[in-house]
């Protein structure tokens, strides 16, 4: 079962990867090459949490969860006799994790399967860069699947850089085809709540999203990145083993939520070099959807450089975000309402994410004098709501070539 908050904090500690500078002369000469391993990124995560407002209990009840999560990445490339840039990426994740609300669907089983489960999620990805016209084609595949669910994606970008290399245009389409198993709780398998779906039932869940991203090298300390994303989801939107109380019953239903949802989210991002030893990293992001959220993310990244080959940073994220209209508290649903949840997730809430992260390269000798590592990093961050959800994320990323 897709655990929302999860990804989000995975992905908000996920290491991306820096550009590199390529060759612009072309050689006088062509020799036929083979793909060679131009790295292998190797990123592990262990993630806890805890809080009361479970919405498989209908927003009161335990929200204790653990997630391993492991990533492999596997980087290809080839120059053509143009010298124009292949390269291929194969990635590999696994996420296993427990999770004692999940369990609560059925409170009469001790471990169900809903209870532990395990995520893996492959994908491909093919580019071109073309050195003469500076542009990237780019395009891949990827899965996922689960106890419950079967996800395929694609997608397919196209980027743009100027000559003096200052300025970037990238446009990115993607789209995600998911298949869910529907389970309800325990109570609701016989009578079901709502016409959306019986137990067992499979059930369509598709995502598409567009990205554009433009960025510019103001001068050599200040660059700045603006972004835009659309997002559209259409199918069965609801969790449906999520319980809901109405006012005045003692009797849950199956969450109740729309079967298309609108999203779009703007941001900039903004880079200073202080110095020869300051990188200042900021972002804002503004997002609304049709479901009636607003919010607001504020990041800043301080790093600092200890030596020529490690780094220091503090990162921290400040996020606020407006309730659904869709959303009230246990027992505070009316009977007449035509949609309803109970999920914290969409609740009126702000919260705050700190953490610690330590960066260690050397090309030359290699870390631990092990010539193929060529950097590693290690992260912690500590996440928490005003509603009383916590967490805590400890991130280990290598990098090989």
């Amino acid at each position: 079962m897709k655990k929302r908050l999860i990804t989000a904090a995975c992905l908000a500690f996920l290491f991306s990867h820096q550009g590199k500078a390529q060759n612009d002369s072309v050689t006088s000469g062509y020799k036929k090459q083979k793909l060679k391993i131009e790295e292998v990124n190797f990123i592990s995560s262990y993630y806890t949490q805890n809080g009361n407002n479970s919405a498989v209990t209908g927003g009161e009840g335990t929200e204790k969860l653990t997630d391993i999560a492991t990533n492999f990445e596997v980087i290809l490339s080839k120059r053509d006799s143009r010298n124009n840039l292949h390269s291929l990426d194969f990635n590999l994740g696994i996420d296993s994790y427990t999770s004692a609300s999940s369990d609560k669907i059925d409170p009469n089983t001790v471990t169900s399967a809903s209870y532990q489960d395990i995520r893996i999620y492959p994908s491909a990805n093919y580019s071109y860069t073309n050195e003469e016209t500076k542009t990237v084609l780019n395009g891949g595949l990827s899965f996922s699947a689960e106890y419950d669910y079967f996800s395929i994606g694609a997608n397919v970008g196209y980027t743009k850089t100027s000559k003096d290399n200052n300025r970037e245009f990238s446009v990115k389409g993607m789209v995600f085809f998911d298949t869910w198993k529907v389970i309800l709780p325990i109570e609701l398998r016989d009578n079901p709540s709502d016409n959306d779906a019986k137990h067992n039932d499979s059930k369509p869940r598709n995502s598409y999203n567009l990205g554009l991203t433009f960025s510019q090298v103001v001068n050599k300390n200040f660059q700045v990145a603006f972004l835009a994303d659309i997002g559209y989801q259409e199918g069965v939107l609801a969790t449906k083993f999520n319980r809901v109380y109405f006012l005045g019953s003692s009797n849950a239903v199956s969450e109740k939520l729309p079967n298309t949802r609108f999203k779009i989210p703007v941001g900039v991002r903004a880079n200073y070099f202080l110095g020869d030893k300051i990188v200042l990293r900021s972002f804002y992001r503004y997002y609304f959807d049709n479901w009636g959220i607003n919010s607001h993310t504020v990041s800043f990244e301080p790093t600092y450089k200890l030596t020529a080959f490690s780094a220091l940073s503090l990162p921290y994220r400040f996020y606020q975000q407006s309730e659904a209209k869709y959303f009230k508290a246990i027992n505070q649903h009316l009977i007449g309402d035509e949609y309803y949840t109970s999920d914290y997730d969409l609740s009126k809430f702000t919260s705050h994410m700190i953490g610690l992260g330590y960066h260690l390269t050397d090309s030359d000798k290699g870390i631990f004098h092990i010539k193929r590592i060529h950097s590693i990093d290690l992260r912690y961050g500590y996440y928490t709501r005003n509603n009383g959800l916590n967490s805590h994320i400890i991130t280990l990323a290598l990098q090989f070539k």
